[in-house]
């Protein structure tokens, strides 16, 4: 395996576990942030031994400052940073140039710097988007079609980032030894009380701010799976990986099963968890009122469930079932004192 590695988006949750695993094997890493000053010293509070071995640089997706200097020196690069919005951009240009671009800026500096492995962190997004209602089980051959009416902002920027990144890498370089990791909502293990959007999700579940479960469902996977997948594309023979795109999931949830697996699992604290789904009508009511409504409108009674056993047969692992996942996020959650018990 590589020894020194950069892992961009060393603040964001997939990138910060990543960097938790490969410092706990004895790499070197490197990792881009978008402002030093900032950001630097919550990096080095949470792995305050780590020393040299972790240089940190100031790099963002729209500039080329600070990448010959990230890349330097490194033996593969893992591209995780991507742009993810709070909200939904009023221009979906706004989120899919810093995305495409981002993108093309990192695989560019490491080829330039003479890296050979590129592990490109895209998402499921790119996969099971635009298709008919009718398609309701997606694999690594599909793609989602951007061409289509209904595909969010989102969704977009994941699939033209990483055809844009293919297209590049087999043009200009086709030795270097590629991949992607596309992962669905990701939960687990919490290093803070910053949250990802998919375990707000929990959150919310467990405080009661979803009283009703809106009838939605959302493909489930483990963080430590996650970075499990990600080093082993790091790791493995070039013949294994190479030009490979690996979906990650465990099992597609309703939000109401996802809420009933939080109160068996862990009812001391999941008594607000919602029991009764939210009528549509309800949903699309409110959606007028309220952001978050808004988006669930979208995925109303849509089954997106993404076939993940090609990457844990390829890459050599077992998936967490998503019912322990679940629990972990939950009790981390308490551990944090984001939910009280």
């Amino acid at each position: 395996m590589a020894s020194i590695i950069l892992v961009t988006g060393g603040t964001g949750y997939i990138g910060g576990e990543l960097i938790d695993r490969l410092l706990s094997v004895g790499k070197v890493v490197h990792t881009t942030i978008r402002c030093t000053a900032k950001s630097e010293p919550r990096l080095r509070s949470r792995w305050p031994d780590a020393g040299e071995r972790l240089k940190v640089f100031q790099a963002d997706l729209e500039n080329d400052d600070g990448w010959a200097e990230a890349n330097s020196g490194c033996d593969a690069v893992a591209h995780v940073a991507s742009p993810f919005p709070l909200a939904v951009p009023r221009d979906e240009n706004d989120l899919i140039v810093p995305a495409r671009e981002g993108a093309l800026r990192a695989v560019r500096f490491a080829k330039d710097a003479g890296v050979d492995r590129f592990v490109l962190t895209s998402s499921a997004a790119a996969i099971a988007y635009g298709h008919p209602l009718s398609k309701t089980k997606f694999d690594k051959d599909d793609w989602t079609r951007v061409e289509s009416g209904d595909v969010a902002a989102y969704a977009k920027s994941k699939t033209i980032a990483e055809k844009a990144v293919r297209e590049w890498v087999a043009a200009k370089a086709p030795d270097m030894t590629f991949c992607s990791i596309n992962p669905v909502a990701v939960f687990g293990s919490i290093a803070n009380d910053d949250l990802s959007t998919s375990i707000e999700m929990v959150q919310k579940l467990l405080d009661g701010s979803i009283p009703l479960a809106p009838n939605m469902g959302i493909g489930v996977v483990d963080i430590r799976d996650v970075v499990t997948a990600h080093v082993a594309a790091l790791e493995a023979p070039d013949a294994v990986v190479r030009n490979g795109r690996f979906p990650l999931q465990q099992r597609f949830l309703w939000l109401r099963e996802m809420s009933q697996i939080l109160r068996d699992r862990v009812p001391e604290i999941a008594g607000k968890a919602p029991t009764k789904r939210m009528p549509d009508f309800l949903v699309k009511l409110l959606a007028p009122f309220m952001s978050e409504m808004n988006v669930l409108k979208s995925e109303l009674g849509k089954i997106r469930d993404v076939d993940g056993s090609h990457a844990a047969k390829v890459l050599g692992f077992e998936y967490i079932l998503a019912e322990q996942t679940l629990e972990d996020t939950a009790r981390n959650l308490v551990e944090h004192g984001v939910i009280k018990p």
